[in-house]
């Protein structure tokens, strides 16, 4: 089946901070249009409940299908608010679900929420199910968003400014190489998660806004040298994390400001690493998430990398709304039949053709 479809997308990261909504009309290939797009904040006992789940590792199972219920019914309410509001009747819902562990070893990843209740209460089609055929075939499970940013790169940036990476910096961060037809992608370390839960941890907000509590502090350079030796940062990509496959302990002790600096510092480190593991070093650096707000990261990026590091909305891309029009364009190909993890993203043996359709009502 071909043609262009009208698809929400929907995702909620690993901060859990909000569900993300994103309209966009696609072929599965590049995008016809554009619509709108908006961030709703999960109910807070919503959100507390995610994250504590995510925090147990994969234990505590007997908490998950009250999350489940929980995820579902925030996400039905946003999408039927959403979509009331802007007057709009999709193809297809996107359902990515919210990820509460991540173990790729094991060919585990759960996405918390239930697709066929989404669907029968929107009373609307929906893909959920997005990362589970990747892993079946022997992928990682992650990243999704590379084929996604493969079409952005061939509409909106031009050969010329090739190889470059998208570079999306959430809970953990991760990019895309795009050169050419080459397309290699891998999850690199911990992105804004160790910052947020330091900040969160003193009392001092949710998040380092503007960066200025970094900016403030010291970085511990034998601290941060000695977190730099964990092996994940040296292998090379397919590769994939948990949101707490690393740990923030080791600026434990250190002030609010010294160790908003250390961390703010790692990532920018384990960033500037995994530029090693490219096959050459990208002119440019597309950075997608809620990091690129952080003017202290950016500066960080810009002195460690080799290309220039800038933020995507710079090239015309929504950076707070790409990953869910990235599940949205993901729906289109599964509507379309073609493949959206690869060898080169997440591992899989071959091109994998992900997502499950859920019809209201079964």
């Amino acid at each position: 089946m071909s043609g262009t479809y009208s698809i929400l997308g929907t995702i909620s990261g690993t901060s859990a901070d909000g569900i993300d909504l994103a309209w966009i009309e696609t072929d599965g290939r590049t995008v016809a249009r554009f619509g709108p797009a908006e961030t709703v904040s999960y109910r807070p006992d919503t959100r507390r409940r995610v994250l504590d789940a995510a925090a147990l590792k994969g234990t505590g199972r007997e908490t998950w299908p009250e999350i489940t219920a929980a995820v579902t019914r925030d996400h039905a309410e946003a999408i039927l608010a959403f979509l009331a509001q802007h007057g709009l009747s999709p193809d297809a819902v996107v359902f990515h679900g919210q990820t509460v562990w991540h173990d790729p070893a094991k060919g585990e990843t759960v996405q918390l929420g239930n697709p066929q209740s989404l669907a029968t209460d929107l009373n609307v089609p929906v893909i959920g199910d997005v990362r589970l055929a990747d892993m079946a075939a022997g992928g990682q499970g992650a990243p999704l968003v590379p084929v996604y940013h493969q079409a952005l790169a061939k509409t909106l940036v031009g050969e010329s400014l090739e190889p470059l990476c998208f570079l999306n910096i959430g809970g953990v961060s991760n990019l895309t190489y795009i050169e050419g037809d080459k397309l290699l992608a891998f999850d690199i370390g911990p992105g804004n998660a160790f910052l947020d839960d330091w900040i969160h941890k003193h009392g001092a907000g949710d998040y380092d806004a503007g960066g200025e509590i970094s900016a403030r502090g010291k970085v511990d350079e034998d601290r941060l040298r000695t977190a730099l030796t964990h092996p994940f940062l040296a292998e090379p990509g397919p590769k994939s994390l948990d949101r707490y496959s690393f740990s923030g302990a080791f600026a434990e002790g250190l002030s609010l400001e010294d160790g908003a600096a250390t961390l703010l510092a790692f990532t920018a480190e384990a960033i500037a690493a995994s530029e090693k593991l490219l096959p050459q070093a990208p002119k440019l650096w597309l950075v997608c998430g809620g990091g690129r707000h952080n003017p202290v990261l950016m500066k960080a990026l810009s002195e460690r990398l080799g290309g220039q590091v800038v933020s995507a909305d710079e090239y015309s891309i929504d950076g707070d709304a790409l990953e869910a029009q990235a599940m949205a364009f993901l729906g289109a190909r599964l509507k379309a039949s073609l493949p959206t993890t690869f060898p080169g993203t997440t591992g899989v043996r071959q091109p994998v053709v992900g997502g499950k359709l859920y019809q209201p009502g079964k």
